[in-house]
């Protein structure tokens, strides 16, 4: 049982009613993790608008769920880690083989590896990357604004892994445990 209310579209008013109609309208299906994050509408409007916007970016459905596998794993959030399964394989075109070896942090495709590398490194460091770690994410192939996107990305996804753990959201996907 999730430790924060999950507020049910049909229950929902002003502003929280809105973003939950918005939601089921564009996903057709209201996930738990934004029942949860309607508790403050300020707070699943960010979230709203920080993934639309990084949706129209320079990175593939593809790199942007295998990131948001590796940073679910990281961090250990089993609620990410299905939903993001789920999507890599169902929506982005990964295969069920893709989506574990993004879990590891592991591509075969040279630019999607150099986005995983970075983003591994951003979460265990906490956001230290050195020279270096720039200087190799350049040389496979990501751009200044490709590595702009990589960060957004995990920040976002440590957000939402955050909210998910914090709120120990019920799991309304295909299982995934870490």
């Amino acid at each position: 049982m999730s430790r924060l209310p999950l507020v049910q579209p049909d229950q929902a008013t002003g502003k929280a009613a809105d973003l939950l109609a918005g939601v089921q309208k564009a996903l057709g299906v209201t996930p738990n993790m934004t029942k949860a994050m309607a508790n403050s509408p300020a707070v699943l409007k960010a979230y709203l608008d920080f993934s639309g916007a990084l949706n129209s970016g320079s990175l593939p459905a593809s790199t942007r769920e295998r990131i948001a596998l590796v940073v679910a794993q990281e961090n250990g959030c089993d609620y990410c880690l299905s939903a993001h399964t789920y999507i890599g394989t169902n929506l982005a075109g990964l295969t069920e083989q893709e989506a574990e070896a993004a879990r590891r942090g592991t591509a075969s495709e040279v630019k999607a590896q150099a986005a995983l590398t970075l983003a591994v490194t951003l979460v265990r460091g906490r956001g230290e990357v050195t020279d270096a770690d720039l200087k190799a994410a350049r040389e496979n192939g990501l751009t200044d604004g490709e590595i702009a996107e990589v960060v957004a990305h995990v920040a976002l996804n440590v957000f939402t892994n955050y909210l998910n753990k914090t709120a120990d959201t019920d799991i309304d996907w295909p299982v995934v445990r870490h």
